[in-house]
């Protein structure tokens, strides 16, 4: 008897794409808030993050330019250790690696896990729609104008209590915008995939080669001659071990090939389970407070994504990507 392998249809595939990478981002908010007021800096768990994606992944830049190369086609490459050009390494790495990861990490600091799941996730369709409409000239049909006015609406209730809380001496509003930064950071790393017809792989490994280059020597420079402060040294070899081992590898693969399915606007949608699971997650395993204006936007924000999940269709060729 012989078993053959069969390949997965690209839907199944876009499909499970879909479901790793909420399940990852949701795991990121709940973990990264805990990990927030601990031992690391904001930084220096953006630097262990790196570092242990990078570990992983620049072999795997290497072989990819090498195997290109002796392919006999012209190898494109940054260094030689991504596979990407060198313009598009520096800005997926700066978008989604440097820029999201800081911006995230450092808002966990100011506001809690509950704001994160309903600003991060909310924002991103609304800024992806923008910028895609922008760069690729997507319609924006009416539908999907409702659907993002209510995830509007939902911010709103969630960013604009914390605003307020800021004449009375507050900080959370600073966790809150750091947020809806990152959100709009990712929304332009959706769009440069989708626009240069990004791999999942590729891109993913550009993202941790120009972070782990990038990044890493120069914190560490800065760290080691005091101008910023870390507390690497001080912190036990289980929290690093932990931060350096994150699902940067896994989620920045899955929703690449998440986009390369179903395309930006409705990859950013997609992400409707998010912000109800992260904060219940919050709630149950952080004991964090949903009061109600929380609860009110995550209800519309959800809302939101789930009718311009609805009401868009299938981008032409998605099957075939």
């Amino acid at each position: 008897m012989s078993f053959s392998f069969r390949r997965p249809s690209p839907r199944v595939l876009g499909v499970g794409a879909a479901l790793v990478t909420v399940l990852m981002w949701t795991a990121f908010i709940v973990v990264a808030r805990a990990s927030a007021h601990r031992t690391l800096t904001p930084f220096d768990i953006a630097f262990m993050r790196f570092v242990g994606a990078g570990v992983v992944l620049l072999p795997v830049g290497w072989w990819m330019v090498r195997r290109a190369s002796a392919q006999g086609g012209r190898a494109t490459s940054w260094l030689g250790l991504s596979p990407l050009s060198a313009r598009l390494t520096v800005t997926v790495g700066l978008l989604a690696g440097i820029a999201y990861s800081c911006l995230a990490y450092s808002g966990f600091y100011f506001a809690p896990a509950t704001h994160a799941s309903v600003l991060m996730p909310g924002t991103l369709p609304l800024f992806t729609t923008l910028v895609a409409a922008w760069v690729l000239r997507d319609r924006i049909t009416p539908s999907r104008a409702v659907g993002l006015a209510l995830i509007l609406c939902g911010d709103l209730l969630v960013g604009g209590a914390s605003l307020l809380q800021a004449f009375g001496g507050g900080t959370v509003w600073m966790g809150d915008l750091m947020f809806m930064a990152a959100a709009f950071c990712w929304a332009n790393y959706t769009v440069v995939a989708r626009r240069h017809g990004l791999a999942a792989v590729p891109a993913t490994v550009a993202v941790s080669v120009f972070a782990l280059l990038g990044f890493v020597p120069a914190y560490a420079l800065l760290a080691a001659s005091g101008v910023v402060t870390s507390h690497l040294l001080q912190a036990p070899w289980q929290e690093l071990l932990f931060q350096g081992v994150g699902s940067v590898v896994i989620s920045g693969i899955t929703f690449t090939q998440m986009v390369r399915h179903f395309g930006p606007v409705r990859s950013t949608m997609i992400t409707s389970l998010v912000p109800g699971l992260s904060a219940m997650g919050a709630v149950w395993l952080l004991g964090e407070p949903l009061h109600w204006n929380l609860l009110a936007g995550l209800l519309l924000v959800t809302a939101g994504i789930v009718f311009g999940v609805r009401a868009v269709a299938p981008p032409p060729g998605a099957a075939r990507a």
